[in-house]
């Protein structure tokens, strides 16, 4: 008889692969009944095969149940062509993020972050916090649709539609770029409905809406009152709104105030990061993309090639992905038993990595975690 579950395991690049060996220590002490399939994806392919994710990983992804997710490392378009090997250099190959490209080819529209305060845990802003963060995961300013050296065509166009544009009509093609912010309405309702419907399980009783419509009048004016339209259908749950630059500050200065956000895409990853460090920073910043038919779970950190090898990175927000990973499944009781292990160890103050203050390693920490966690019943 085979696993219950096929679990693609995408390591990725840099402390990407420690850190997912942490979370497969905590993964393997719940006795998580699955085969887990290592898929290649990151800077590595690349650089050897000019594509970061593979035609061989999207075809895994399509055959799984979910999927786990290192780091990848990702530079900037001329500098990804020179990291090519010689053979593919000059073939006008570009550099596209593969988280970016994985969420739009399987519909991940949601991104769900959430960020708590775990007691006792000496990064913590303040005691108490637990934000949920709904961010958009695949239009907006990520869509994808850019010019490094704007077409002709597409200039005397934007010349004749825009009259803001004429400010920038006479430069010459390559001294200047365009990446085009685009929202849906559908794009805009799915992520909105999904923050009420989330708030209306966990009984949660408001939810923020995140945008910059006073300026961005048209894309963010079209996420704006589609949420506002939405809202209707929630009457039991409080909506309100902010501005991006100002939900920056508010969030600051009274994190109680709010329970959980939504935004477009852009500010979704300013505030979840944010939000994030609040609750310790990036090594507790856990995150779901999540779509229709597939889950991918992943830490919402880099690959931090600085500190590749030396596991010294906190994998508690991997450990917390899969998690999520778990609940995604209907696995809630394994899901509970990690996350209380998490929390008691967080709480004993004994085994700490270095951005906690101390200098426990990557694997002891999942070790520690895994050692908290009570071994289910067969």
């Amino acid at each position: 008889m085979g696993n219950k579950y096929k679990i693609a395991w995408l390591p990725g690049d840099g402390v990407g692969v420690e850190v997912m060996e942490a979370a497969k220590i905590v993964l393997d002490r719940v006795a998580l009944d699955a085969e887990y399939i290592h898929g290649d994806i990151g800077w590595e392919f690349w650089c050897k095969e000019g594509d970061s994710f593979p035609a061989r990983t999207i075809d895994l992804l399509k055959n799984v149940n979910a999927a786990m997710f290192g780091a990848i490392t990702s530079k900037p378009v001329k500098t990804a062509e020179k990291e090519l090997v010689p053979e593919l250099q000059g073939k006008g190959m570009v550099y596209r993020s593969p988280i970016v490209r994985m969420r739009q080819m399987f519909g991940l529209y949601t991104c769900l972050r959430p960020c708590k305060a775990y007691p006792n845990n000496p990064l913590n802003y303040k005691e108490g916090i637990d934000i949920v963060v709904f961010r958009e995961n695949t239009e907006d300013l990520y869509s994808g649709v850019e010019f490094n050296t704007v077409p002709e065509k597409l200039r005397d166009t934007l010349a004749e539609l825009s009259p803001a544009f004429k400010a920038f009509k006479d430069l010459k093609s390559d001294e200047y770029a365009i990446s085009c912010k685009i929202n849906t309405r559908k794009g805009s309702e799915r992520i909105v409905r999904a923050a009420f419907e989330f708030a209306r399980k966990f009984n949660r009783k408001k939810v923020t809406v995140v945008h910059k419509a006073n300026v961005v009048r048209a894309t963010d004016g079209l996420f704006f009152e589609t949420a506002k339209a939405v809202a209707k259908d929630y009457p039991e749950i409080k909506m309100d709104d902010a501005n991006i630059d100002a939900m920056t500050m508010w969030l600051l200065k009274n994190p109680f105030n709010y329970d959980v956000l939504v935004a477009p895409n852009l500010y979704g990853d300013i505030i979840s990061d944010l939000s994030a460090q609040m609750v310790g920073g990036l090594g507790f910043g856990c995150s779901a993309n999540i779509g229709a038919k597939l889950g991918v779970f992943e830490p919402s950190h880099g690959s931090a090639p600085k500190y590749t090898g030396q596991y010294k990175v906190n994998p508690i927000a991997t450990i917390l992905a899969a998690k999520m990973m778990l609940d995604w499944l209907g696995e809630t009781a394994k899901g509970k038993i990690i996350e209380d292990a998490v929390a008691e160890v967080i709480a004993g103050g004994k085994v700490r990595t270095y951005d906690m203050g101390g200098s426990d390693t990557t694997i002891q920490m999942a070790q520690a975690i895994a050692g908290k966690c009570a071994v289910p019943a067969k």
